[in-house]
């Protein structure tokens, strides 16, 4: 029996949730992005309307606005997000319990065998795009194929709200004319290092020496060559929260910088998704990692041991020490920072409003913390997270506003 793998991939995600509740924003340039009294931040997701006008994500939301200057901001809303990805999840796994999410928007679902309960795999993504859109009001791309490699490949070939098939009889019309750094698995730096040897389009590194890419690149140019030819055997595999072995947020800035402030300010707004990503699924881990790529292309990787945690403040300060610490003065192209390393499954206590007057001074400073965390927590899940920022982040950009 043919494998049959879709790969189910949201448009826009954080801004298309966002239309959900906000109507007005319909055929408007629109993003999501930080501080929108105050202008201040970064883009995190922009609307199809605002690509057009040259908005990006990562962009400063400063210069965001000198392009397009009736550009709708909207705060991030990150607990939002992730109720409307579970019900994303809840809708693919009615057809299929193979489901690998394989990002808050994205996920692999592998479908075989269930043509004679859906139909034909056309007919099953046509029937999930139109769910998703009907119930839930939001746009998606979906990408059919025998494997994982070529459904997320074709995933990305029709943007927005479409649907694409790409079986291996079909690469070499469909995919080989691409180029290189278009394929799913190869960054930016070993596109590169492919172009430098002279090898330009998928095309190319399907009908290149196999030996010779793995004596250049290692076990990197054996897999990249089996994947350029569709070659992939890597299975559709269910998540679980026990799973979980690190909670991560990265991001590719606008433009490289040597501004290690703004840095900072990167980093503190990444250490924010990863500690209320942590709380919310009870892992509190003992090491802290960033990762820095510089423009070049080269990356690093540094990482400390710590108490166990999943408080923004020990995220943020420990990874403001690594980058200080590990900072080559080069500029900086990208940034991230993960917790890793979970004790087992800790139950948080959700502390309310009324109970956070009771903190009292026998406590000590770590608890008092968490305590005020938990507080923020229940507030943003109630609220927004807008309603309460990081006081660092917003005394940081008040100083880049002066």
């Amino acid at each position: 029996m043919e494998r049959v793998v879709l790969l189910v991939d949201m448009n826009a995600f954080y801004i298309s949730c966002e239309s959900t509740r906000h109507p007005e924003i319909e055929g408007k340039p629109a993003a999501v992005a930080g501080d929108p009294i105050n202008r201040t931040g970064i883009i995190l997701t922009a609307n199809y309307e605002a690509r057009k006008c040259g908005i990006k994500t990562t962009m400063i939301l400063r210069d965001a606005l000198r392009l397009c200057p009736n550009l709708i901001i909207i705060p991030p809303d990150h607990q939002f997000y992730e109720q409307k990805s579970k019900e994303v999840m809840e809708i693919l796994s009615s057809y299929t319990p193979v489901v690998e999410q394989n990002s808050i928007d994205e996920a692999w679902l592998d479908m075989t065998g269930c043509s004679g309960i859906f139909g034909e795999p056309l007919e099953s993504a046509k029937n999930i795009m139109e769910r998703i859109k009907n119930e839930l009001g939001l746009w998606c791309s979906i990408g059919i194929s025998e494997n994982k490699f070529l459904s997320k490949m074709a995933s990305e070939m029709k943007k927005p709200l479409g649907i694409t098939e790409l079986w291996k009889k079909d690469i070499k019309q469909k995919m080989w004319p691409l180029p290189v750094n278009y394929m799913y698995g190869v960054g930016k730096q070993t596109a590169i290092k492919l172009q430098n040897m002279g090898i330009k389009t998928i095309k190319e590194l399907a009908l290149y020496d196999k030996e010779y890419l793995f004596k250049n690149l290692g076990k990197m140019g054996a897999e990249i060559y089996l994947l350029a030819n569709g070659i992939d055997t890597s299975l559709v595999t269910p998540n679980s929260n026990n799973d979980m072995k690190s909670i991560g947020r990265s991001i590719t800035l606008p433009h490289d910088t040597l501004d290690i402030e703004y840095a900072k300010t990167v980093l503190l707004e990444l250490s924010d998704e990863v500690g209320m990503t942590a709380r919310k699924h009870g892992k509190k881990g003992h090491t802290i990692q960033i990762n820095i790529k510089y423009s070049d292309f080269k990356s690093i990787t540094r990482q400390m041991a710590v108490p166990a945690t999943f408080l923004i403040k020990d995220i943020y300060t420990t990874g403001v020490e690594l980058l200080e610490k590990n900072w080559n003065k080069k500029p900086i192209r990208l940034l991230g920072i993960s917790l890793s390393g979970f004790d087992n499954d800790y139950e948080s206590e959700q502390l309310s409003l009324f109970e956070l007057n009771d903190v009292n001074d026998e406590k000590s400073d770590a608890g008092k913390i968490e305590s005020i965390e938990n507080a923020i927590h229940n507030i943003r899940q109630k609220y927004g997270p807008s309603i309460i920022k990081p006081g660092a982040l917003i005394k940081k950009e008040n100083n880049k506003q002066k």
